[in-house]
């Protein structure tokens, strides 16, 4: 189904408002709102779901209409809270529609950390007492008129409503460009960073392409994987597992690799770090702007100051790199310092089309990495 017949339909329940985090399940609708209203008032990209709800909560009560809020269904998991204890029809009983990619959709192929969501989705929708319809690539103009006279219905009783967007369900012939200033790209800086670091120094990555660039970064130069610990879900918590980490091992460096979407989807882990204060824990951001991993809509980043909210939260020490030079004379500086440290690097918002992904199964993965930790 053409993206433009699915907002049409959605005109009909008075929305007028747009709000998420990107999924790469859902790129039409984000192309869509990108192309067609950028970031405005009529859509803001979310630091991640809860708040998205919040923003959705937000508008209908200034304006008596109820917005759509778009996520990957891992995503259900931040705004289950706000879900239950703000939009229910028990509390304030104020309706939005959801519009939910199905990754790991049970019988599909897909990624390990989707897997158990995947089957869990709809049930979950079942237990917040949202109805819902799946949006498939057969999914009909019908069956479409008919799931937006449920959701006025569901409406009508300050209820939520949702739609569950299978793999093609969606389609969107515009393009949009994402791109900006920056000359490198994270694989280098990844490459760099690992190549001028020691054999005991321990790596936590996050979410996304950054995890498999460091796996590809370690085949290329034939060490193995025991270093890294790949968080291949929970976007946003890679900086709270190497503060445990960290604690628990204070003789060694600890890398947080960490990217800008991630960052800001939890930036209260930044405080937290910081309290902690680590002497072992180099927190290096790498900004591109963007959430390139799932089709690069871009965050907010051009607007933060990312040193100075380190300094704010209490990091010893913090450096901003926008060449490779720079790179490589923080990384090797970092090291001397106290932590905790914070490098925020610049690049471009690109990957290889041929990017692999990890060999290895989480649990692989978490049994080598435990007994390098040793």
């Amino acid at each position: 189904m053409k993206i433009e017949k699915f907002i049409e339909a959605t005109n009909e329940l008075n929305i007028d408002f747009f709000t998420g985090v990107p999924d790469s399940q859902l790129k039409a609708l984000c192309d869509y709102l990108m192309a067609e209203y950028g970031v405005c008032d009529k859509h803001i990209v979310a630091a991640n779901e809860g708040a998205a709800v919040g923003l959705a909560a937000g508008h209908y009560l200034a304006t008596g209409k109820p917005a759509l809020v778009y996520m990957q269904n891992s995503g259900i998991g931040n705004a289950v809270n706000p879900i239950c204890s703000l939009l229910n029809d028990k509390v304030y009983a104020i309706p939005a529609l959801f519009v939910i990619g199905w990754r790991g959709e049970p019988g599909v192929h897909d990624e390990p950390q989707h897997v158990f969501q995947g089957e869990i989705t709809l049930k979950l929708l079942e237990c917040l007492d949202i109805k819902y319809c799946v949006l498939t690539a057969d999914t009909t103009e019908d069956n479409l008129k008919a799931a937006i006279s449920t959701a006025k219905e569901e409406f009508s009783k300050g209820k939520c409503f949702a739609f569950v967007v299978k793999k093609g369900a969606l389609k969107n012939d515009r393009k949009v460009d994402y791109s900006n200033n920056c000359t490198m790209s994270r694989e280098q800086v990844v490459n760099d960073i690992i190549e001028n670091t020691d054999d005991r120094d321990i790596f936590v990555s996050t979410t996304g392409k950054l995890s498999r660039e460091l796996f590809e970064g370690r085949e290329r130069l034939n060490q193995g994987h025991k270093r890294d610990f790949l968080t291949v879900g929970s976007m946003g918590h890679s900086s709270m597992i190497a503060l445990a980490i960290a604690k628990e091992k204070p003789d060694r460096t600890v890398f947080c690799l960490d990217g800008d979407g991630a960052v800001i989807m939890h930036m209260g882990s930044a405080a937290v770090l910081g309290a902690n204060a680590p002497k072992n824990l180099i927190h290096v951001l790498i900004n591109n702007g963007a959430h390139e991993t799932v089709g690069g809509v871009p965050t907010v980043s051009a607007k933060l100051n990312y040193s100075g909210i380190a300094t704010a939260c209490g990091y010893k020490k913090t450096y901003l790199a926008t060449t490779r030079e720079e790179v490589l004379s923080a990384i090797k500086d970092a090291k001397a310092q106290e932590g905790p440290v914070f490098i925020e690097i610049k690049t471009s918002v690109s990957s290889r089309a041929d990017l692999g992904r990890p060999t290895t199964t989480p649990i692989e993965n978490r049994d080598a990495f435990m007994e390098f930790l040793k």
